[in-house]
């Protein structure tokens, strides 16, 4: 008889989908990153395992096959179900999966398990019919493939991930770890999200979206960037900063400004300074007993009602909800289901959710 999700509370179990052509970096991904969300005392906080649907070994994308310890029938008391992207098949050619495979993921959800894909893993989520209607995103360079396939769909390609309560999807390799840091923090904190990206050596938190890494034209050469000015804002987020004293700090006409900051980070200059501002609230709501105003005046926003609306726009919480939900540790914590059954963390990622 299969052990209930419910019987082992210490550890999270987590499932990773192995498929055949599976990207291959990607597959590791909830191991490393996973593996490495700890307690306090050290305790792992997730047990990461791979499984293919019949046991036996896949080939990758990268030419080596994974010999996997375990078979679909894992899928049965996982808490979270991880499916890689995938190079080809049927799932991005024809928008269709193995009778088999759909069976075994549909029946994992039906199980209460939440379901993870990293970039064209939403394709095979989509395929088995799991995100209907619902919002999504994947790699850029495959969002029109993607609509063409499973036109109900709300695919959003500008994000990195889009979190819907109990399916999340990401964009590309680098936006899995996004994902997976996020889980990491919807479930224990950002104590412990921060501590498992430190020793991983990546950023905790990562402003914009997809849209600063679309193929565009390189910047025009011979003039000054604005990195500077980027790095002199940041440490003035506080300050009523506008577009106009960005500008005069890069030496530049506003117009000459903008179009250089959409080159050089594919956003506008005021969408990256309320992501930053947004980035310093969270961080000082996660770690500081600060009040809703003290918080709101040092990242900026001026009124706790624009740090509010800012924050609501983004994930779709309070400053007190988001508070509370990230500075709780464990089972009944920040993963907890609200009654709707959905996440209260559950949304669009923050950083393209901005209002300027």
């Amino acid at each position: 008889m299969p052990r209930s999700r419910a019987e082992d509370p210490e550890r999270h179990e987590v499932v990773v989908l192995a498929l055949p052509n599976c990207i291959a970096f990607e597959l590791g991904l909830p191991h490393r990153l996973l593996g490495s969300a700890v307690d306090a005392a050290e305790r792992p906080l997730y047990r990461v395992r791979v499984a293919t649907l019949d046991g036996g070994p896949v080939r990758t994308s990268a030419g080596f096959r994974v010999l996997p310890e375990h078979d679909a029938s894992v899928l049965e008391t996982a808490r979270t179900v991880v499916v890689p992207g995938v190079f080809g098949g049927p799932a991005m050619t024809e928008g269709r999966v193995p009778p088999e495979l759909a069976e075994a993921l549909r029946g994992a959800a039906a199980g209460g398990a939440r379901l993870v894909s990293i970039c064209t893993g939403a394709f095979v989520l989509a395929a088995a019919g799991l995100l209907d209607g619902r919002p999504a995103t994947t790699h850029w360079m495959h969002a029109e493939a993607f609509r063409r396939n499973f036109p109900t769909v709300r695919l959003d390609a500008g994000v990195l991930f889009v979190d819907d309560g109990d399916v999340l999807t990401s964009a590309g390799n680098a936006a899995g770890i996004d994902l997976l840091l996020h889980l990491v923090r919807r479930d224990h904190g950002g104590e412990v999200a921060n501590r498992a990206a430190r020793r991983n050596v990546v950023a905790p938190w990562r402003e914009g979206g997809q849209a600063q890494f679309v193929e565009r034209p390189l910047p025009e050469s011979g003039g000054a960037g604005t990195a500077a000015t980027r790095a002199w804002a940041g440490e003035r987020l506080g300050e009523p900063l506008t577009l106009a004293d960005l500008a005069a700090h890069a030496r530049m006409s506003v117009r000459t400004f903008t179009r250089r900051f959409r080159e050089e980070t594919g956003i506008s200059p005021l969408r990256w300074l309320a992501a930053q501002r947004l980035a310093l609230a969270r961080q000082l709501l996660e770690s500081t007993d600060a009040s809703v105003d003290r918080v709101a005046a040092d990242a900026g926003f001026g009124t706790p009602a624009s740090l509010r609306q800012h924050l609501r726009a983004a994930i779709g919480v309070a400053p007190g909800a988001y508070r509370r939900s990230y500075r709780g540790t464990g089972r009944g914590g920040p993963s907890s289901p609200d009654v709707t059954g959905h996440s209260p963390l559950g949304g669009q990622s923050a950083a393209l959710r901005l209002v300027e």
